[in-house]
């Protein structure tokens, strides 16, 4: 069996492949910065208020509209040279989050913050779509399993470490409109950065394969694009399985985020100097999410190497029925520890089913299905806040919620074991070597 530096070495081997990952992690960093700003500036700014409708509200305005640019994305995606999305996308979004810092320090709040964002976060879909339609174009197809496992975990990392250092500025700057102005407008470094380092790649080198630069597309061949896209997914069983088992996550993460953010903001009391409340608190939350995540990606290529995705998935699944052992109390500690986990299954779930469209869909339509697959992503998350705005108290203690997250876990494990394992090859497997824990430290 290889040693664990020299897998490293191996994934690391090729320079394409290290050059993609400077660029998501570069990018997400940046994108972590953004988020912090805009949750301060709609949750935690005092010269602001919010319930869970506005908190729903603000979820449902960035993230819905921004859904609907994800098939004009893939279509796009498969003709036009990754490479330059990866560029103009990061160059663009610089431009747009000094426009939304402008209206932070300006106290504008409701449409027109909402709708800058809304730019932003659109153009950060093709971006997202291009990278991990680019990725296989990097990297050997036996190493899929563990460079998903590295790269989407390393991106969650990055704007963790992002979200973090925002909430550095903003404790040094202050608290209102003008120090998240500030930590908005310091986002554009890195989404520069990040268009410098995608420069130095071929314009076709992360393909597609045969596209059609010079085309003209209308709204019309852009449908028709999306429907070949869907059907392509739904004549392929593995592929539309694991999106399926990701839209059900992505739901009960959304009744979950919800449900924290309002504890953390209306009813958790500092727990001394180590726990805090408010959105140092949340910081907290989501780095322990962070680390469930980095945790999901060491293990994960080495479970799926001896049981196969489709089985691990279901595990994954069926772990998130804790989460309503670990909320229960509503305490800041079980808070944190259900972050964690959920961090750990829905990692361990998004690589299973990166690598499963990867594998099993062709490149010329995968430009298409990961704009989907990012799409539903967003969908069924906001969805699911939406849903949780008028379901959950200002407080966030809901032992009703809990309970139905738990039993959608429990149903998604069991209809997914009976679904995919049936079909799955005991040997499905990375067929290249786990990582160690080790190799994803930041």
């Amino acid at each position: 069996m290889q040693q664990a530096p020299n897998r490293v070495r191996l994934l690391f081997g090729r320079a394409d492949f290290r050059r993609l990952l400077a660029t998501r992690l570069i990018s997400q960093s940046g994108d972590g910065v953004l988020q912090a700003a805009l949750a301060g500036t709609v949750l935690f700014n005092p010269q602001r208020a919010a319930d869970p409708v506005d908190v729903a509200a603000s979820f449902a305005v960035l993230l819905l509209p921004y859904s609907l640019v994800g098939p004009f994305a893939g279509v796009l995606l498969d003709r036009w040279s990754r490479r330059q999305v990866l560029v103009f996308a990061n160059v663009v979004r610089s431009a747009l989050v000094l426009v939304v810092a402008a209206l932070i320090a300006a106290g504008v709040a409701g449409v027109p913050l909402y709708g800058a964002g809304l730019l932003v976060f659109g153009v950060n879909r093709f971006l997202l779509a291009a990278l991990s339609a680019g990725l296989p174009h990097t990297i050997e197809q036996d190493w899929l399993v563990t460079a998903n496992a590295f790269t989407t975990t390393a991106g969650t990392a990055a704007a963790v470490v992002g979200g973090g250092t925002a909430v550095g500025i903003a404790t040094l700057a202050g608290s209102g409109d003008a120090a998240y102005a500030l930590v908005a407008a310091a986002a554009a470094v890195p989404y520069l950065t990040a268009a410098v380092v995608a420069a130095g790649f071929s314009r076709t080198h992360l393909g597609p394969d045969s596209a059609v630069g010079g085309e003209r597309l209308g709204a019309a061949d852009v449908a028709r694009g999306m429907v070949e896209g869907a059907r392509h997914v739904a004549a392929i069983p593995p592929a539309a399985a694991a999106l399926t088992a990701v839209a059900v996550h992505r739901i009960c993460f959304g009744f979950l985020t919800l449900m924290t953010l309002l504890l953390y903001r209306n009813t958790f009391d500092p727990w001394g100097p180590l726990l805090p409340s408010g959105l140092a608190g949340i910081s907290q939350w989501v780095f322990a999410g962070a680390a469930g995540s980095l945790l999901a990606a060491a293990v994960t290529p080495r479970v799926v190497r001896r049981i196969g995705k489709p089985r691990w998935t279901t595990l994954l699944l069926a772990l998130g029925v804790g989460q309503v052992g670990l909320g229960v109390p509503f305490l800041p500690p079980t808070a944190i520890a259900a972050g964690f986990v959920l961090g750990f299954v829905g990692q361990g779930v998004k690589i299973c089913t990166d690598t499963t469209l990867q594998e099993t869909v062709g490149d010329d339509h995968r430009g298409r299905v990961f704009s989907f697959y990012d799409t539903l992503f967003n969908v069924t998350f906001v969805v699911a806040v939406v849903a949780g705005a008028f379901l959950l108290p200002s407080s966030g203690v809901s032992y009703p919620v809990l309970a139905g997250v738990a039993l959608t876990y429990l149903a998604a494990a069991l209809w997914y074991g009976v679904a995919r394992v049936q079909e799955a090859s005991p040997t499905d497997s990375d067929g290249g070597a786990d990582l160690p824990a080790a190799g994803f430290g930041r």
